[in-house]
């Protein structure tokens, strides 16, 4: 299926340092945040707690949960509508605590007394509880982020030995890229990073780097059946065959996540959302990204091919 002429020669190359500019603007947006807020709001997986989802059988308001609560005395704690399609149902609630000096399983009862108390042991459903000490936590988020670096590590050598160094250079900024532009959409909205998060981080490097190798495997047999075209060109007319394809993958996954964000639930819901800026992303900087940096990279130690190509 073509939804565009791969003969259609966009000049993708022309404005590259516009959409630099702009990846980096929306970087440092990320990174402001990060700092204004103090890093990454990690989630009971890393940072440690007491998590509970419940549902009343009436509609109520967090402050009924937090008094709830507050007439038992349990210490410190966050109260939160669950989200299902962008609004408050208003009977979905998530509470966050801290664990303290006491043992996670006492608490998580002294919590569900103090509710069943409260809303009565009919007006209420627990839906889900959570435990991770802080030690726990600790060591799940150092193991999250070796994750996150040894693939995108792994992925550098992969392309290194597949393509040539200034691909797998371009390839691995684009994933940088990637995971920075959705790091700082968490911060900005005030999302919390957990483990399923991470998972969805791996999985946006896995596109990503998918939707790249296409393009790089396109300019490969372009440069050896146009040996003197300037590799400038070479890329753009890469990047046009490569388009229908480019456009008709990241289009279906999107519709798909799109489905999942709406519908899935809250559970799954800062899940769908990390795909949804990752793809985005991902797409993006397959474009605009990848293929300028190892342009850019020939341009400045390649061959005599890319001088003459400079844009």
């Amino acid at each position: 299926m073509e939804l565009i002429r791969s003969d259609l020669n966009i000049d993708f190359l022309r404005r590259k340092w516009l959409f630099m500019g702009l990846s980096g603007v929306l970087i440092l947006v990320g990174i402001v945040s990060l700092v204004v807020k103090g890093g990454p709001d990690f989630g009971i997986d890393f940072a440690g707690g007491l998590l509970v989802e419940l549902r009343t059988q009436k509609p109520t308001s967090p402050a009924e949960v937090r008094q709830a609560l507050a007439e038992k005395r349990m210490g410190n704690f966050v109260v939160q509508n669950a989200w299902e399609l962008g609004k408050a149902s208003g009977q979905d609630f998530l509470i966050r605590m801290d664990l303290g000096e006491g043992k996670p399983e006492e608490l998580s009862k002294l919590v569900q007394k103090a509710l069943e108390d409260h809303f009565g042991k009919e007006g209420l459903e627990i839906r889900r509880v959570e435990m991770v000490g802080p030690k726990v936590g600790k060591e799940l988020q150092r193991k999250g982020t070796w994750a996150v670096i040894l693939a995108l590590i792994a992925i550098l050598v992969y392309l290194a030995w597949r393509f040539e160094f200034k691909y797998s250079l371009g390839a691995v900024t684009a994933l940088f890229h990637d995971v920075m532009i959705t790091l700082g959409a968490f911060s900005v909205t005030g999302r919390e990073i957990d483990l399923p998060i991470v998972a969805a981080f791996l999985t946006i490097v896995g596109y990503s780097v998918n939707d790249t190798i296409v393009i790089f495997d396109r300019v490969r047999e372009n440069v050896r059946k146009y040996r003197r075209t300037p590799l400038a060109e070479i890329i753009n007319r890469s990047v046009n065959e490569t388009l229908s394809r480019t456009i008709l993958t990241a289009g279906t996954v999107f519709i798909t996540d799109l489905a999942l964000f709406l519908f899935g639930g809250g559970v799954i819901h800062d899940f769908a959302f990390a795909l949804l800026v990752g793809i985005v992303a991902g797409t993006y900087s397959t474009v605009f990204i990848a293929s300028p940096i190892a342009l850019a990279w020939e341009q400045r130690f390649g061959t005599k091919r890319s001088s003459a190509g400079k844009a």
